[in-house]
C-alpha cells in the first residue's frame, strides 16, 4: 500500500507512519519540516497554511491519506481537493468532540453534531473537526473515512496528560487525586488508532467511526496505580473527595489531566458508544501496556514530554498541590 500522511512527525501522526513502515507500506509524509521524520518514510516539504504550500503534492498518487489536522477547515479542503483524483481513500483524524453539547451517556456515531465549514478559516476546535469532515466527505464521498478519536493517550503524546502523572507520580510522595477510585476512563491508545485505522482504510470503510475503548476498560486507580508500578516510586496516592479540588480552584481535566467529576461532561467523554468500531475489529490494549511504554518513552526523551505550541500546560503547582494536601488534613 502507497500511505501518504499529512504531517507523520508527531503523535498521532507518527504512530501511522510507523505502523505502516512496520507493514512494509510505501510511506510519505508531507510536513514542515520542524520535527524529523520517521526512518524509512520519503519526505515531501510545504506549509499547508501558506500560498502555494501544497506544490510538493501536485504529483503522485497513493492507496491511502492520513489527514491529522486540527487547524482551519479549508486546509483540509484544499488538500482533499488536489487529491481526490490521485488518492484511493482520505482517512481523517477527527474527533468526538464534533458531537454537539451535552452528549448524552451512551452516545453513538448518529448523535447530533456541531455545525461546521469547509470553508472556515480558525474557529474553535470542534468547528474545526467538524468542518475538516466536511471537507474530506465533500472531496472523497463515500472514500472518506471519518476517524472520530476520543482522549488519545500512549507514546509521544505531546498534550501532557498522562504524561504529567507519570513525571509527578515519580517523583514520589503523597499525591492528591480526586475520587472516587472506581471512576471509569474512556481512551484510546495511539497505537491501536492507528493500527485500526490502517486496517480500516485499506478494508475500504468509510463514514464515521468513534475510536475509544469501551466505558469502564480502565479506571482512574487502575491508571494512576499502573504509573506508580511502572516508575517504580514511593508516591503515596491520596484519594480525596472532588469537593476538595473544586474548592481550590482546580479545573478539572486541564488542571487536574483526565480527571471529570460526574455530570454530562464525564458522561459526554467517558461513557461513549464505541461497538461500531469494535466490531469493525477495534481491540484496545490494558492499561498497564500503555502506562508502561509512555514511561518507557518518556524516560529515553530524557523525562520531558514535548508538548504542542497550540495547547496550554496541563497539571497543578507545587503550591497548589500543598493546599490540597493540607486541606484533606
Amino acid at each position: 500500500m502507497r500511505l501518504l500522511i499529512l504531517g507523520g512527525t508527531e503523535f498521532v501522526g507518527r504512530a501511522l507512519a510507523e505502523d505502516a513502515l512496520a507493514r512494509g507500506w510505501e510511506v510519505t509524509v508531507f510536513h514542515r519540516g520542524r520535527h524529523p521524520a520517521p526512518p524509512g518514510a520519503s519526505v515531501l516539504r510545504g506549509d499547508r497554511t501558506a500560498e502555494g504550500g501544497l506544490a510538493a503534492l501536485a504529483d503522485g498518487e497513493w492507496d491511502i491519506v492520513a489527514d491529522t489536522w486540527s487547524g482551519a477547515p479549508s486546509a483540509v479542503r484544499d488538500a482533499a481537493r488536489l487529491l481526490a483524483g490521485r488518492a484511493g481513500r482520505y482517512a481523517y483524524v477527527s474527533s468526538r468532540s464534533v458531537h454537539r453539547e451535552p452528549v448524552a451517556a451512551g452516545a453513538a456515531e448518529d448523535a447530533p453534531v456541531v455545525d461546521g465549514s469547509p470553508d472556515a478559516g480558525d474557529v474553535p476546535y470542534a468547528q474545526a473537526k467538524r468542518g475538516g469532515e466536511l471537507a474530506a466527505l465533500d472531496a472523497f464521498g463515500d472514500r472518506a473515512l471519518l476517524l472520530r478519536a476520543g482522549l488519545i493517550i500512549g507514546p509521544r503524546e505531546n498534550i501532557g496528560r498522562l504524561p504529567w502523572w507519570l513525571l509527578r507520580i515519580a517523583r514520589g510522595g503523597p499525591v492528591p487525586v480526586p475520587g472516587p477510585r472506581d471512576a471509569g476512563l474512556q481512551y484510546i491508545d495511539v497505537r491501536d488508532l492507528a493500527s485500526w485505522s490502517l486496517d480500516a482504510a485499506a478494508r475500504g470503510l468509510g463514514g464515521p467511526y468513534g475510536l475509544i475503548s469501551r466505558p469502564g476498560h480502565a479506571t482512574m486507580a487502575g491508571l494512576l496505580e499502573a504509573c506508580v508500578r511502572a516508575t517504580g516510586s514511593d508516591a503515596e496516592l491520596r484519594w480525596l473527595p472532588p469537593e476538595v479540588f473544586l474548592s481550590a480552584g482546580v479545573e478539572p481535566w486541564q488542571g487536574m489531566p483526565l480527571w471529570l467529576p460526574e455530570g454530562p461532561v464525564r458522561e459526554g467523554i467517558y461513557e461513549g458508544n464505541t461497538e461500531k468500531a469494535h466490531a469493525a475489529g477495534l481491540r484496545c490494549r490494558p492499561v498497564e501496556e500503555t502506562v508502561a511504554d509512555t514511561w518507557a518513552w518518556l524516560r529515553s526523551a530524557g523525562g520531558r514530554a514535548p508538548l504542542r505550541e497550540d495547547r496550554p500546560a496541563v497539571g497543578i503547582d507545587a503550591e497548589t498541590e500543598a493546599r490540597l494536601l493540607a486541606a484533606a488534613g
